[in-house]
């Protein structure tokens, strides 16, 4: 792409600036040698303008509450592409557009915000001396307005928002502070996060400058210690939040793991979960955004332990480490370190936090050591960097260099990854920060983080499986090829503007990296065609990008990341965010005109043409998909290429170290680190937490975080707080501990019972079900196999356990949403009538327990319907004869169900069914399992996860990064 000019300055050959030149701006404004890039074209012809040749639509965005249906934003007569998604454009309106509604100020086109951008950018790179003709201008305003309008990249959202508008223009995404021992640095501390909570983005720190609450303070008293200064920001984050027009507070907050008060810091969020599940219980609103979490401290920041190579050692080994002192550097304690270790995976195994951060892989990447250490990171963990530093963000789609032969077109992802990480660095020149320690940190380092979206959609597509060696070697290979010609084009934009302010103290260091990534590259052990092509030329690349380097240093001190691509994936119209693997195979797409729709991932067809099935069968397997949401036994597929569809949640999710070595194969060719939480089971163990934290240090991770499934309580509730009058009333009375105690209500002598006998997939039993006087069944025995079978001893004893259960007060309804759409063999025909298909035993059993002791609208709640009122339905077009007189309105609830077996969670004791509002409702809809994203605080949305972070598809808000 580009055609570099020889003749650089003495000063440029000795790492620094030109003489007379500004630091940190375009230096080839003084030195006459130099000259701008010369720019290649790579979509665009000369003469035609990218918006001509596209197909313009115009569109009304309307936003809704999925909640209550209440419009919370409508704008009409919006231009958008023809190909660009109802999601997408209305997620562009809603958050990018800028101008009051309403008013002819108000930006109504895609054309407009994309020319916003990409005109300042094009001024500014011609006022620093980036460009060597105005026509080498020209082509890079039409390169970069083709590849925004076609979505092959996307810049992080606080460019959309401010570039080019009267408000300050802010570019970053990710913030670094720092924190000093003093109360003028904690508190300026909660002051720097404020503003920039204000301007819509996030911010990391590290704690441990601040002295230990086992230290004593100069007048003589005790240090209050960093946890009780948390609580200060944690509460500023939180009003903040509620102000802020984009997203919500995002924060990271770290401890080194030898600060004294570190066993403190590892339980404060795990104490605070207890504390919301026993309020809730109680009957407060302690859902995400409730009316009584704020009562609960420390929910505004992900937390992380910053762990030395010294502690993982003592881990392995089972010895002693020493805490040290903050202000002498003494040890004034020795703990065992595999029990500290432990009590890191058992707060995460409660709650998800603390994550870890590897000091000593972090270190020894640092390009820029002689100005710092690197001691903390942004809030999805993916920018680290020196203290007081900014990084903006752009990601690439990567499904867009997939060719229609299913080939990656490795060149032109060269060419792109030129041309914006050519753009990123301009944006410097022009930028402005919350605070000038920021700004001046970051004009002399230049942290740049381009990465990608759509790796999980791309393998799947190219036949990969996302926990493959095949996958993890195109992976690698992509992702080196990426960050190797980005500091290819830095050091080719040294040559022209100067190097990073920084770079002369910090050569040699740089240069080892660089060195430490071609090795790394050159470690890679091809699998196929597809990969050895790119490794090839990411090769070539790392060897021009040494070469290159030698001779003008390099223009940015960091060039990638992988950030979570939550909003700007949404844009791109990605399937999969940042590193990512696909959510599940069944998604919800939103229509034109309103309304939404059930589809199957449209890259399984492309994955499936790859593999060599034939029309015939991927319309069979698709379709299987559609009504089952996984391949398992799909038609004519082979089981040798499950693994291709393997997701992140479902039938097949992919195992916790699936996700690691994923990681691990691309860490060695990012700068900065990778926002990703490895998800685990409900099951999952503390030990399980333990093994994926020392792998994490062992592979060479820089971060790491986890989520084990339901360990929090942020969801949706419905919990009654009809006993709130009765606790006020005890509550006079502290010295009175009442503690309630359910009461076995047992079965009269006599009672009526019911047997059923069942064959499910060919495996034949008999259920007998025994009822209460009142008609609520009490008590059921399961009969399968020959006595004195293990089958039948497990059989009867889960038989009296559910009988008891009953007994006890659990409800039926409880047991059936627990256990329809459970999914083993035997499963398949059955001989009921009303019960045509069973995805098990159990699956059968309790349906066939709700259609002979549930009243009809429990049970349509919840999807499950007789032979007879589904006949009526087809007739009558109503499932119950007499809907009109029933309070619940249960034909509504049946005509707006997506798939007819649905599994509902609630709090409470009765299910209420309600359509899904985004893809993770849907998928707990199909899989029956409960997710614990959180709700949208902007439009009710249950957001998914996108990185370390959770992006709503809603409405594009995010919990972090973008």
């Amino acid at each position: 792409m580009t055609e570099m000019v020889n003749g650089e300055t003495q000063a440029t050959q000795a790492g620094g600036t030109a003489p007379g030149s500004v630091p940190g701006q375009a230096s080839g404004q003084a030195g006459a040698s130099r000259r701008g890039l010369t720019i290649e074209r790579i979509f665009t012809t000369p003469g035609t303008h990218p918006y001509d040749d596209v197909t313009w639509e115009r569109r009304d965005v309307v936003m809704t509450n999925w909640r209550d249906g209440s419009v919370i934003f409508e704008q009409k007569g919006v231009e958008f592409p023809s190909f660009w998604s109802v999601n997408a454009a209305n997620i562009v309106t809603t958050k990018y557009f800028r101008g009051a509604v309403g008013t002819e100020q108000r930006e109504w086109s895609l054309r407009q915000l994309i020319d916003r951008v990409v005109h300042t950018y094009r001024d500014a790179g011609v006022r620093h001396g980036y460009f060597a003709t105005p026509a080498d201008a020209e082509i890079f305003e039409h390169e970069l307005t083709h590849a925004l309008l076609h979505q092959v990249f996307s810049f992080n959202s606080p460019v959309w928002f401010n570039v080019g508008t009267n408000a300050p223009q802010q570019v970053s995404a990710c913030f670094i502070l720092a924190v000093d021992d003093t109360m003028d640095s904690i508190l300026n501390w909660y002051r720097e996060e404020g503003l920039i909570f204000k301007g819509g983005s996030g911010a990391g720190l590290n704690l441990s400058r601040i002295r230990s609450s086992k230290e004593l303070l100069s007048s003589g008293g005790t240090a209050s210690g960093p946890v009780s200064f948390m609580r200060g920001a944690d509460a500023s984050a939180g009003t903040i939040k509620s102000g802020g027009a984009t997203r919500r507070a995002a924060k990271m907050v770290i401890l080194d793991v030898d600060h004294p008060d570190i066993a403190e810091f590892i339980a404060t969020k795990a104490r605070e979960e207890e504390k919301i599940r026993v309020l809730r219980d109680a009957g407060f609103d302690m859902d995400l955004g409730g009316s009584d979490i704020s009562s609960v401290q420390y929910q505004n920041a992900n937390n992380s332990v910053r762990v030395t190579d010294e502690f993982m050692r003592a881990v392995e080994s089972g010895g002693q480490f020493g805490l040290r002192s903050r202000t002498t550097g003494e040890v004034i304690e020795n703990i065992d370190a595999r029990e500290l270790f432990t009590s890191m995976a058992k707060a995460a195994w409660e709650c998800a936090d603390p994550g870890i951060q590897y000091d000593g892989t972090i270190n020894d990447w640092h390009t820029c050591p002689e100005s710092g250490r690197i001691t903390a990171s942004n809030p999805c963990s993916e920018y680290m960097h020196l203290d007081n530093s900014s990084c903006n963000l752009a990601s690439l789609n990567l499904l867009k260099f997939l060719r229609d032969d299913g080939t990656f077109d490795a060149a032109q992802f060269a060419k792109v990854v030129e041309l914006v990480i050519t753009a990123m660095d301009i944006s410097i020149c022009f930028a402005d920060f919350p605070t000038e320690p920021i700004g001046d940190t970051t004009r002399k380092f230049r942290q740049l983080g381009i990465g990608y979206a759509n790796l999980g959609a791309l393998l799947m597509a190219t036949g990969h499986g996302y926990d493959s060696e095949g996958g993890r070697v195109l992976a690698a290979s992509i992702t080196s090829l990426m960050t190797g010609t980005a500091y290819k084009r830095s050091a080719e934009l040294a040559g022209v503007v100067g190097p990073y302010e920084g770079f002369a103290q910090n050569a040699s260091a740089h240069t080892r990296v660089m060195r430490k990534h071609a090795a790394a590259n050159d470690a890679i052990r091809s699998m196929d065609e597809m990969d050895r092509s790119i490794l090839a030329l990411a090769t070539k690349t790392w060897d021009e990008c040494l070469r290159v380097g030698a001779e003008n240093g390099w223009r940015n001190s960091q060039a990638s990341v992988l950030a979570p691509t939550g909003t700007i994936g949404l844009m791109m119209d990605c399937d999969t965010t940042g590193i990512e693997p696909d959510l599940a195979l069944v998604k919800f797409k939103k229509l034109v005109g309103g309304g939404s729709m059930q589809i199957v991932n449209q890259t399984v067809p492309r994955a499936l043409a790859k593999l060599g099935y034939h029309e015939e069968q991927i319309e069979a397997i698709v379709e299987h998909i559609a009504e089952h949401g996984h391949v398992i036994d799909a038609p004519g597929l082979r089981p040798e290429h499950y693994e291709v569809f393997d997701c992140a949640m479902g039938a097949r999710a992919i195992k916790a170290m699936g996700h690691v070595h994923m990681m691990a194969a691309v860490q060695p060719f990012i700068s900065g680190a990778i926002s990703k939480t490895v998800n685990l089971p409900e099951s999952a163990t503390i030990s399980e937490i333990e093994e994926v934290y020392l792998q994490g240090w062992k592979l060479g991770l820089k971060a790491l975080a986890v989520y084990r499934d339901n360990c929090k309580v942020g969801q949706p509730l419905s919990a009654s707080k009809s006993g709130s009058d009765e606790a006020t009333a005890t509550a006079s009375a502290p010295a009175t501990q009442i503690e309630y105690r359910p009461i076995r209500k047992r079965l009269p002598k006599v009672r009526d019972s019911k047997t059923v006998s069942f064959a499910v997939g060919g495996a034949e039993g008999y259920m007998t079900s025994a009822a209460f006087p009142d008609g609520g069944v009490g008590e059921i025995f399961l009969k399968m196999s020959k006595q004195g079978s293990t089958l039948a001893g497990m059989m009867d004893a889960f038989s009296i356990a559910v009988s008891i259960g009953l007994q006890y007060g659990v409800p039926l309804e409880t047991y059936v949403q627990k256990f329809t759409n459970m999914r083993f063999d035997p499963a398949g025909m059955t001989d009921d009538p009303d019960v045509r298909m069973a995805a098990s035993i159990m699956d059968y059993i309790f349906r066939r327990l709700a259609l002979d002791h549930m009243a009809p609208e429990e049970r349509a709640a919840l999807g499950i319907y007789s032979a007879e009122e589904r006949a009526r339905q087809l007739e009558t077009g109503s499932y119950f004869a007499d809907d009109e007189d029933d309070d619940v309105d249960v034909e509504a609830m049946a005509q707006s169900a997506p798939i007819e077996t649905v599994d509902i969670s609630t709090g409470g004791a009765s299910a209420t069914w309600e359509a899904p509002g985004s893809t993770t409702e849907l998928i707990e809809a199909q899989q029956g399992r409960t997710a614990d994203a959180p709700l949208c605080l902007t439009c009710g949305t249950k957001m998914r996860a996108a990185g370390s972070c959770y992006v709503c598809e809603g409405c594009g808000s995010t919990s972090g990064c973008s």
